[in-house]
């Protein structure tokens, strides 16, 4: 650099930059009673410190944990840029302390207006108008795990204060729905007095931490990995500053059983793995670890990837605490679009972000080249349905079927029966919408199984049924462009009376652009939208084939766009007809066969009824 260049002033992106940078460091600095640098804020700015509480624009500092959010805005704002609405309205009200009011509107039948509607998600509880003029309320249930009589309990509580099933979810959870204004507090008091708090369950947290669904039963499973989750789980609930996230955040503990956890889709995924003894040295002995995997969102397309970290069990938690830290620092709290851990990890990339991780905990961490790592590929896409030999001698899982993750109160009653009756109340949910009932005797299974059908459902499944995820859809969700649950049963049941499958296939529909279904993994992934249909509009989807996760890790590729969906069931069971038709064999699952054909091979599959086009 010459010194011409050297004396060049700073850009005014960079001085915008710094001076968010140093006022944030001098709010820190202020709280601690620290000297500042004077005038860092920038333009229009103040700080005021001394004997009262420190000030930011005539605004109290928070001083406990809260204040790394508010830092974090008010190096935003010194920067001179504007927080998006979300970010301004928890720094004008912190979510966190709505419980009165929560309780005045319910006292008063009444629904939260304006920014509040997002607010109260903080708790748990969202108002879903317009699809439904109620609240729908997210529960924390970390690892899956629940207890027969807390099963019970939900069930009896949705017949009280909200409708009369429950929904099964895609990170082995549940909500309850159509909560009147006047039964919220019930259900927050209500889930409380079953040991299930919902804190943290909406809004900008860290959602239910999620793990293999038969950890300690499965015995091929390299670690458990469920008392991880709840580990995770209190953490969250025990620090106030892991609320003060710029955007929602998924954790998930992948152990390397039969069942996989999609650890991958996660912004943290804890994947368990092996160094052999050959691979093996003094600083870094055989036995099982974890790969500290970041920046998973399916819904925008990108997978967790290797960090090159490798950690302990016991090392999980604490990372995973500073990772959540740096985030809260650093991510975008401009532009929600942009606000996701993926978007930080492509701004500042890997080993720049990892050092920002160890700063925070002052510490190096372990890395570790990949090809000393052995990764178990042992994941049984069925084994989520049927019967499965537990590790444990003459006992067995079994998981119910839920195609599209809806359960009746009388069923969950039933299940609960069966599980206390025949086991000791141990049920699993897991990320495919399904309950799985464990610790069955041997000699206790026909029975158990005959349980499961008095109650109208089942045990058994063909691989449509059994790999069949829906979000809630238009019936229940404002954003949805259409009905999801019910066209995934239409699907099914079309496809079932045309043709039968010696393979297994995930077909996943979600609503809108959010994926909760998570579209983009599936071997089959569509995602609604409005399609023009002459005068009319009508409910359809584009059509995404080729997706994956794990070891056939890949994002579908839009084949077929806005059809309506009168023609989709038609369409799902030509392209799986074809599939079966021109496949190289029968063991040729249909990922590889997507991935082996082009765009225009797969779209030459089946021949389209209809012309649409989609309306944005």
């Amino acid at each position: 650099m010459t010194d011409q260049q050297d004396s060049q002033p700073f850009s005014d992106e960079q001085q915008q930059y710094l001076a968010g940078f140093t006022f944030g460091a001098d709010v820190a600095r202020a709280v601690q009673g620290l000297p500042v640098v004077s005038g860092s804020g920038g333009k229009g700015t103040t700080l005021a410190i001394g004997g009262k509480p420190t000030t930011v624009d005539g605004k109290t500092m928070p001083s406990g944990p809260d204040r790394f959010a508010f830092e974090a805005q008010s190096a935003v704002l010194a920067s001179g840029k504007k927080l998006s609405k979300e970010e301004q309205a928890k720094r004008e009200k912190n979510p966190l302390d709505l419980w009165d009011e929560m309780q005045a509107r319910c006292d008063a039948g009444e629904f939260p207006k304006g920014t509040d509607v997002f607010l109260q998600k903080f708790h748990g509880l969202f108002f879903v108008a317009p699809a439904q003029d109620s609240f729908m309320c997210r529960l924390r249930l970390p690892g899956g795990q629940i207890q027969a009589w807390q099963l019970r309990g939900l069930a009896d509580l949705a017949d009280q204060s909200a409708g009369p099933y429950l929904d099964l979810t895609t990170r082995g959870n549940v909500q309850l729905r159509e909560i009147p204004a006047a039964q919220a507090m019930n259900i927050l008091f209500g889930t409380r007095e079953l040991n299930i708090v919902p804190l943290g369950s909406g809004g900008d947290n860290i959602r239910n931490c999620t793990s293999s669904a038969l950890s300690g039963l499965d015995a091929d499973e390299l670690i458990e990995t469920l008392p991880l989750a709840k580990r995770m789980h209190h953490y969250i609930l025990n620090h106030r500053e892991m609320h003060g996230l710029p955007r929602k955040f998924n954790i998930a503990f992948e152990g390397g059983g039969r069942i996989a956890s999609l650890e991958d889709t996660n912004d943290i995924g804890f994947k368990a793995v092996r160094v052999l003894e050959e691979n093996a040295s003094d600083d870094l002995p055989a036995g099982v670890y974890f790969q500290l995997c970041l920046g998973g969102i399916t819904g925008h397309k990108d997978f967790a990837r290797y960090t090159g970290v490798l950690l302990r069990d016991s090392e999980c938690v604490a990372v995973a605490a500073a990772i959540v830290r740096v985030f809260i620092r650093t991510g975008d709290r401009t532009d929600r679009k942009k606000a996701r851990l993926k978007y930080v990890l492509d701004e500042l990339g890997f080993e720049k972000f990892i050092a920002e991780v160890e700063t925070e905990m002052g510490q190096t961490l372990t890395k570790v080249d990949v090809n000393r790592l052995t990764v178990q590929d042992i994941e049984d896409r069925s084994a989520h349905v049927g019967v499965f030999a537990q590790k444990q001698p003459g006992l067995n899982s079994i998981g119910v079927v839920f195609p599209v993750g809806r359960m009746t109160t009388d069923q969950a009653r039933a299940l609960a029966d069966l599980s206390l009756r025949y086991s000791n109340g141990d049920i699993r949910l897991t990320v495919w919408q399904n309950l799985i009932l464990t610790n069955i005797a041997d000699d206790d299974l026909t029975a158990v199984q005959a349980g499961i059908r008095e109650c109208g459902l089942d045990y058994e499944a063909n691989s449509i049924r059994a790999g069949l995820v829906a979000c809630t859809g238009s019936a229940g969700c404002k954003f949805a462009g259409a009905p999801t649950k019910a066209n995934a049963m239409q699907i099914a049941e079309h496809v079932e009376s045309m043709l039968t499958l010696d393979q297994p296939i995930n077909i996943h529909l979600t609503g809108c652009h959010h994926s909760c279904a998570q579209h983009y993994i599936g071997d089959i992934g569509l995602i609604a939208c409005q399609v023009e249909v002459g005068e009319d509009m009508v409910d359809g989807y584009h059509v995404c084939l080729g997706g994956g996760w794990g070891s056939r890790q890949g994002i579908a590729r839009e084949i077929y766009s806005s059809i309506p969906f009168t023609d989709i069931p038609a369409l799902v069971t030509g392209i799986l007809s074809s599939y079966q038709q021109h496949r190289l064999d029968a063991n040729e699952s249909f990922h590889q066969f997507a991935t082996r054909l082009s765009d225009d091979e797969l779209k030459g599959l089946v021949e389209l009824p209809t012309e649409s086009s989609v309306v944005c």
